[in-house]
C-alpha cells in the first residue's frame, strides 16, 4: 500500500510541475525516486504519531503548548525548513479542572459534562439549581425575561450533518451564546448538549463567548445520552434539581507560539504561499485529528513541494491558540507590513481524511495553473468547486481581511465531529492512507501555486 501511495503522489506532483506532453517522459525518468518515496508513505502519519505521543493534549498556553512549540521547530529543522522560528504573542488561557454532574432531585443520578473554554468556575462546592429544558435554541432566546431567575438552563438541541440547517456552523452559536442567552433572563448556570454527530457519553468541549455587559454564569456541555435523559425525566412532570462544579484555572495573561518555517522560493522568493494548521488543542483527547492532523499533513506535503524547488517562497505556520480565537490574529497584527507578500494562504483544520474537492479565489477559475492542477487531481478522486473560496481555515481569516486570498481544500469528514473536542479524539481514529491521500492533494497543490505566477490578487497571470 505505501509503494502505491508514494507513486500516486510522485505522480501528482509531476502532473503539476510539467506540461502535459512531458508528463509521461518525466513520471518515466523519476521512477527510482518514485519507488522509494513509496516505500516510506507521505511521511505525514509518522509526524502525527510524533506529536500526540511526544506532547499529547496541547492547550494554549500551557505548558504543553511550550513543549509543542520546541517539537515543531525541530521537526520542521529536520525536514529541511529553514528560518525556523518561534513568533511568541500574550494570550488569555483557559484549563480544565473538576468537572462534576449529577442529577439530585427527583431521580439522584450522576450525569457526564465538559467545561466550555472560556467558562467562569462554579463555588468550590458546586451550584444546584432547578433546571429549565429548552427543545431549541430559539426557544431560550425568545424566553420571557427573569423567567429563568435562579435557576439553571439546559439545551438539548441536536447538532445536525455539517451541511444541514442545524450543522456545526449553526449549534457553533449555541454553543458561544447560549449562557449569555440564559443570563440575560436570570440564569445561574448553562448546559448544552454536547455538539456532536454521535450520541455516546463522551461529551465535547469548544469555546463560548460572554456577552459584554452580562453576568457570567458557568457553561459546560452535556453528554448526549445524559441530554436525553433529563427530557425523560422531564416528561414525568416533576421539577428536577441538578449540581455541577466546574473548577477550571483562568490565566489572564500567558504566553503562546506561532511556530513558522519556510522553503525559499528558488526564482521569486519576496513572493509567499503559506500553509498552516494549528498546533494548540483541547485537553480531553490528544488532538490527534484537530488538528495534528491538519499540521502533519502540510508540514509533509510542504516539504515534499519544497523537493520541487519551486518558483515561491512556502511558508508554514503552525497556530499557537486557534482554538480560543487568539492565534490569527497576533499573526496578522505581527505581519500587516508584509501581507501583501503573501499570493494565498490556507489551512488544515477538518481531520484526517481524504481530500473532496477544493475552490481558489474569485478569477482564477480558467486560468491555465488551475486547469493543470485540477486534472493533476483528478486520480486522487478530488474535484474543483468553481464557487470562489469564501472559508480557507479560522486563522487565515485575519489575513484575509487585509486582503490575502485564500485557498480552500474540503477534507472528508462525515464522521470528524463525532470525534473532535472530545476525549476521542485519539491516534487511534486516524488512517495512514487517508492521510497520505490528503497530503499529496497538499503537496501538489502547494508546488502548483508556488511554482505559478498568477497573482490571486488579480487573478490574471503575472508571468509568463
Amino acid at each position: 500500500m505505501k509503494h502505491a501511495r508514494g507513486l500516486i503522489l510522485g505522480a501528482a506532483l509531476a502532473a503539476v510541475a510539467l506540461p502535459a506532453f512531458a508528463q509521461s517522459v518525466a513520471i518515466g525518468a523519476m521512477e527510482e525516486r518514485l519507488r522509494e518515496r513509496g516505500l516510506s508513505g507521505s511521511g505525514s502519519y509518522d509526524i502525527l504519531e510524533s506529536l500526540t505521543t511526544e506532547v499529547g493534549p496541547r492547550p494554549a498556553g500551557s505548558p504543553a503548548i511550550a513543549r509543542a512549540k520546541d517539537w515543531a521547530m525541530a521537526k520542521m529543522t529536520s525536514l529541511g525548513f529553514s528560518n525556523v522560528h518561534a513568533e511568541p504573542y500574550s494570550i488569555w488561557a483557559w484549563f480544565k479542572g473538576v468537572e462534576t454532574a449529577e442529577v439530585t432531585d427527583p431521580f439522584p443520578q450522576p450525569m457526564v459534562i465538559t467545561g466550555l473554554g472560556g467558562s467562569v468556575a462554579t463555588p468550590p462546592g458546586g451550584l444546584e439549581a432547578e433546571i429549565v429544558l429548552f427543545p431549541t435554541f430559539e426557544a431560550l432566546a425568545s424566553a420571557p425575561a427573569n423567567s429563568l431567575t435562579g435557576k439553571i438552563a439546559v439545551l438539548t438541541e441536536h447538532m445536525g450533518p455539517n451541511d444541514s440547517a442545524t450543522g456545526y456552523g449553526t449549534a457553533n452559536r449555541w454553543r458561544r451564546r447560549g449562557a449569555s442567552e440564559a443570563a440575560k433572563r436570570g440564569a445561574v448556570g448553562f448546559m448544552l448538549r454536547s455538539l456532536a454527530t454521535n450520541n455516546v457519553r463522551q461529551p465535547h468541549s469548544g469555546a463560548m463567548n460572554y456577552e459584554e455587559g452580562l453576568p457570567k454564569i458557568p457553561a459546560a456541555a452535556l453528554s448526549g445520552p445524559d441530554a436525553d435523559q433529563l427530557e425523560r425525566m422531564a416528561r414525568r412532570g416533576k421539577p428536577i434539581k441538578v449540581k455541577f462544579t466546574l473548577l477550571p484555572t483562568y490565566l489572564p495573561q500567558a504566553t503562546t507560539w506561532n511556530v513558522v518555517g519556510e522553503i525559499p522560493g528558488s526564482a521569486t522568493p519576496d513572493e509567499v504561499v503559506l500553509v498552516s494548521g494549528h498546533m494548540d488543542s483541547w485537553g480531553l483527547g490528544t488532538g490527534a485529528i484537530d488538528d495534528g492532523a491538519g499540521v502533519a499533513i502540510t508540514m509533509a506535503a510542504a516539504h515534499l513541494a519544497g523537493e520541487r524547488h519551486p518558483r515561491r517562497t512556502i511558508r508554514m505556520v503552525l497556530w499557537g491558540a486557534e482554538e480560543t480565537d487568539q492565534a490569527g490574529d497576533a499573526y496578522a497584527k505581527a505581519h500587516a507590513a508584509d501581507a501583501s507578500k503573501i499570493v494565498i494562504a490556507g489551512e488544515s483544520d477538518f481531520g484526517a481524511q481524504h481530500v473532496m474537492y477544493f475552490q481558489t479565489p474569485a478569477g482564477s477559475q480558467d486560468l491555465p495553473a488551475i486547469k493543470t492542477l485540477t486534472e493533476a487531481l483528478k486520480p486522487l478522486g478530488v474535484t474543483y468547486n468553481r464557487e470562489p473560496s469564501k472559508f480557507g481555515g479560522d486563522d487565515i481569516g485575519h489575513l484575509v481581511s487585509l486582503g490575502v486570498p485564500q485557498l480552500s481544500m474540503r477534507q472528508e469528514g462525515a464522521h470528524y465531529f463525532d470525534i473532535h473536542h472530545s476525549a476521542e479524539d485519539t491516534l487511534d481514529k486516524v488512517d495512514p492512507a487517508e492521510m497520505d491521500k490528503a497530503t499529496a492533494v497538499w503537496a501538489a497543490t502547494i508546488y502548483a501555486l508556488a511554482q505559478s505566477g498568477v497573482d490571486f490578487r488579480k487573478a490574471a497571470p503575472a508571468k509568463p
